[in-house]
């Protein structure tokens, strides 16, 4: 039996055991819980992805213990992810805020918001380049390597996008 047909029956066999497994172990349903039924269904639904992207034989002796494994495992990164997310969280609040206050936060932000919905006026293939540049910190040659264009039509499409962000920043001020 290949590995797509044995997950397909186990998952029609045993997805809300599993899910509820799942809920269980994220405090699904608990006031003081930071994770809801979409989270745990979610989890779930990532666990039987995993396995059918993978390339290892499976069987019907080790697919239980596999997929309870993998669930515990994303469980644990979720709460792994919550902790980092909070901490990062009440650092920013109480370090960046105190010593910068919130407004070059909330500045930046703006201005984010601005350049992306000036990027929306562009076509999307030189919009796609901007971001590739100022996001990603790619280079001409890197974004043409990339998307497989012209390193003359990549550089020329940047151009068009920074002076259609140059504009937009020399019309707010």
């Amino acid at each position: 039996m290949s590995n797509r047909i044995l997950i397909e029956q186990y998952y029609r066999l045993h997805r809300d055991e599993l899910l509820h497994f799942v809920s269980s172990r994220l405090g699904v349903g608990h006031n003081n819980s930071s994770f809801t039924a979409y989270d745990a269904e979610d989890l779930v639904q990532n666990v039987f992805l995993r396995l059918l992207q993978g390339e290892r034989p499976i069987t019907e002796e080790t697919l239980p213990s596999l997929v309870v494994t993998m669930a515990r495992n994303l469980v644990t990164d979720q709460f792994r992810r919550l902790y980092y997310q909070r901490a990062y969280k009440d650092y920013a609040q109480n370090t960046m805020s105190a010593e910068y206050g919130i407004e070059p936060i909330i500045y930046a932000h703006d201005a984010i918001d601005h350049i992306e919905n000036r990027l929306l006026h562009l076509p999307q293939s030189t919009a796609a380049i901007y971001r590739l540049h100022l996001y990603d910190g790619m280079k001409v040659s890197e974004i043409s390597q990339q998307l497989q264009q012209d390193y003359k039509a990549v550089e020329y499409r940047l151009g068009q996008a920074r002076r259609e962000v140059r504009q937009l920043l020399h019309s707010s001020c």
